[in-house]
C-alpha cells in the first residue's frame, strides 16, 4: 500500500487526495493521512502565483516532515482580483520520488458580497460562513459547493485537481517541467 501525506488536516482536501489517486491508478492500493504544515503564504492568497506557491510550500513542508511516505500533497485555495471581478480557484501539487505535478481546479467568481469581506482581509472560508450563515463551510462543501446548491462541492472541485497533478506520474515516460 502506498502512503499519501497531505499537507492539511481538513478531511475534505485528505479524501480528494486519495480519491484522485485511486481514480487515475485503479489498480493501486492508498493511504491518505493529513499533517499540520505552514504554507508560508497569507492566510488567504490573493494571486496565482501566491497560491501556487502556498501549495508548493505545502508539499515540501509535508515531505520534510514525513519523509518515508511515496507522495505529499499541498493544495492551496486562492483568490485573484481582475479589477471587476474576484476569481476563487486551488492549486494542487504532487510530489513523488522525483516527480513533481501541478493541477488547478476552475475558477469561479465569487459574489460581490464574499468578494468585499475577501478583499478587506476575510480568508474566504470566514466569508462563505458570514455571509451564507454557516459554520466551517471549508472543511464541508465550501464556496463552490454553496454557490453551486452541491452540485459541485469542494470535495469533487479539489478532485479532478488532484488528478491533473499526477499527470506526470501516469506518464512517467515523458517529461514534465519541475
Amino acid at each position: 500500500m502506498k502512503t499519501i501525506i497531505v499537507a492539511s488536516t481538513n478531511p475534505v482536501k485528505i479524501q480528494a487526495a486519495r480519491d484522485g489517486f485511486r481514480r487515475l491508478f485503479p489498480n493501486e492500493n492508498f493511504e491518505a493521512r493529513g499533517v499540520f504544515v505552514p504554507s508560508g503564504v497569507p492566510a488567504q492568497p490573493m494571486s496565482s502565483a501566491e497560491t501556487l506557491q502556498g501549495a508548493l510550500n505545502r508539499a515540501w513542508n509535508a515531505r520534510q516532515q514525513d519523509s518515508a511516505a511515496d507522495f505529499w500533497v499541498g493544495i492551496e485555495g486562492g483568490c485573484e482580483d481582475d479589477g471587476a471581478a474576484l476569481h476563487a480557484f486551488a492549486w494542487v501539487v504532487v510530489l513523488g520520488g522525483e516527480r513533481i505535478g501541478k493541477g488547478q481546479t476552475a475558477t469561479f467568481v465569487l459574489p460581490e458580497e464574499v468578494a468585499q469581506l475577501v478583499r478587506q482581509g476575510v480568508e474566504l472560508g470566514e466569508a462563505d460562513d458570514r455571509v451564507f450563515g454557516r459554520s466551517n463551510s471549508k472543511q464541508q462543501n465550501g464556496a463552490v459547493g454553496l454557490l453551486t446548491g452541491d452540485v459541485i462541492d469542494r470535495l469533487a472541485y479539489y478532485e479532478h485537481a488532484v488528478i491533473l497533478a499526477l499527470v506526470p506520474f501516469k506518464n512517467p515516460h515523458l517529461t514534465f517541467p519541475r
